[in-house]
């Protein structure tokens, strides 16, 4: 009893009562009747101050003397009622949320990349669904994206990590804010809403950083696609086999390497690509053939133009040298394999095979 009355010390706020009055049920009426001063509010809010330099167990005790006093109902319906009133007033304002639109395209791209969702080690069909929009067989696309997945894979696996220990930190602090206002509720009126409420608020404000981790996330898969998948549409080098298959089409074909629709399909069957893949390749292979074949031309042209020039001297004029039947003129047209009549630039005139001034030396 000595104990009780001692934690009480810091209660007498509550009823105007002092040490020597806990026991007496009138000892608010005697203080009022002697014309004892009342405790000043600022003494109440000081000691309230002071509770949290107490240590715990000192706190259980005030909490313990607090649970049973006698005037802890009259004081629970004092605060139920300016409760009521505060509640009234802003029971209107009080509206959930609509989801996040943010995240909810974030959850759905990672899901297509296969970074979130029940798979384990996911992104395998996001890389082969990446390499056929490349282009690639599903072969080549197990070979060369294994490195692309196992990055993928890695990715996943910092995000689960780091998304677990946001869920865990995350509950954590509802919980200790939910036992907290339950424990509070025996002491101020508060509702079960209320409590789901502040628990909605609690997740509000966890999910920036959710949103962080799943922004950081989204970009780091978005800079790995593109230093390895768009790379390799960009540019992608056939393996040795269907290049030897389409070499050996081309040079069969020399005089019109233009390869009928029926034969692209044939040589895609053969080479494992597409058909539009052996038109960009048949392409490429014209225009680079092309060039080999003028830059030897450009690189003699000093010379031809030296050995016209002398030869127009000594015969008297470019007519008389090209009916001489000594000169004639050839080119390469950029569109066809043919020769023509019409050439933009003079070329040497025949010679010894070898010779700097024959065509057939490179």
């Amino acid at each position: 009893m000595d104990d009780q009355t001692r934690m009480m010390t810091g209660l007498t706020g509550l009823g105007g009562l002092q040490q020597a009055d806990v026991g007496d049920p009138d000892s608010v009426r005697k203080q009022q009747s002697l014309g004892q001063p009342q405790q000043d509010i600022g003494d109440i809010l000081q000691q309230i101050m002071a509770i949290t330099d107490e240590s715990l167990d000192e706190a259980q005790a005030r909490k313990h003397a607090l649970n049973c006093h006698r005037m802890k109902p009259a004081l629970f319906s004092v605060l139920c009622e300016i409760k009521e009133k505060t509640v009234l007033s802003i029971r209107g304002v009080q509206e959930e949320d609509p989801p996040d639109p943010q995240i909810m395209r974030l959850d759905n791209m990672l899901l297509a990349e296969g970074v979130s969702g029940p798979e384990k080690g996911g992104g395998s069909a996001a890389a082969a669904a990446a390499a056929a929009a490349a282009g690639g067989s599903p072969t080549d696309s197990s070979i060369e994206h294994s490195d692309y997945r196992a990055k993928l894979a890695q990715i996943r696996q910092i995000y689960h990590s780091e998304l677990e220990k946001y869920e865990q930190a995350c509950s954590e602090f509802t919980n200790h804010v939910m036992n907290l206002l339950r424990e509070q509720s025996r002491t101020r009126p508060i509702s079960p809403k209320e409590i789901e409420r502040m628990v909605a608020i609690i997740h509000r404000k966890f999910s920036s950083i959710q949103m962080q981790l799943k922004q950081s996330t989204c970009e780091a898969v978005m800079i790995l696609r593109s230093r390895f998948l768009d790379a390799r549409r960009k540019r992608r080098n056939f393996n040795k086999q269907a290049t030897e298959v389409l070499n050996e089409y081309f040079y069969s074909h020399l005089s019109n390497p233009y390869p009928s629709e029926e034969a692209k399909e044939e040589l895609a069957k053969k080479c494992g690509i597409t058909v539009s893949q052996v038109s960009n390749w048949f392409g490429n292979k014209r225009i680079r053939y092309k060039k080999n074949i003028v830059r030897p031309t450009l690189q003699q042209r000093p010379t031809q133009v030296d050995t016209l020039h002398r030869a127009t001297h000594l015969t008297g004029g470019y007519e008389e040298l090209s009916g001489s039947g000594l000169y004639t003129p050839h080119c390469l047209d950029a569109n066809s394999w043919q020769d023509t009549t019409n050439p933009p630039s003079v070329t040497s005139p025949p010679g010894p095979p070898g010779s700097v001034h024959s065509d057939t030396s490179n």
